[in-house]
């Protein structure tokens, strides 16, 4: 089933799993999201800050929602977040099966 970018997948990476988890928590309680998959395993990144090559053991979140709610889960993740500039990149579902994305839709 083609979503037409009705649907999206986030990614942020997270200080620790306290952060993801309050942010999951979140953005399910208030309907921003239908669903966030907190990985947890540390990732090591790599970025540049300031100026200098830094690098860090952060989580990654993957937060399932809808187009509609995209500028409203943007807006509680920066309030959430303990980083400066956190990471919050939206990437379309162009496609998934039918009952996933109602479900989705429904739940959002």
């Amino acid at each position: 089933m083609s979503s037409k970018e009705k649907f999206y997948m986030v990614l942020v990476t997270c200080a620790n799993p306290i952060q993801a988890k309050l942010i999951a928590r979140s953005v399910i309680e208030k309907r921003l999201a239908a669903c966030v998959n907190i990985l947890r395993s540390p990732i090591e990144s790599h970025y540049r800050w300031k100026g200098k090559i830094e690098k860090a053991r952060e989580g990654l979140i993957i937060i399932k929602t809808t187009a509609r709610r995209l500028g409203a889960l943007e807006r509680e993740v920066k309030r959430l977040h303990s980083y400066e500039v956190p990471e919050f990149i939206a990437l379309p579902i162009v496609a998934g099966s039918a009952a996933y994305l109602n479900w989705l839709d429904e739940n959002t």
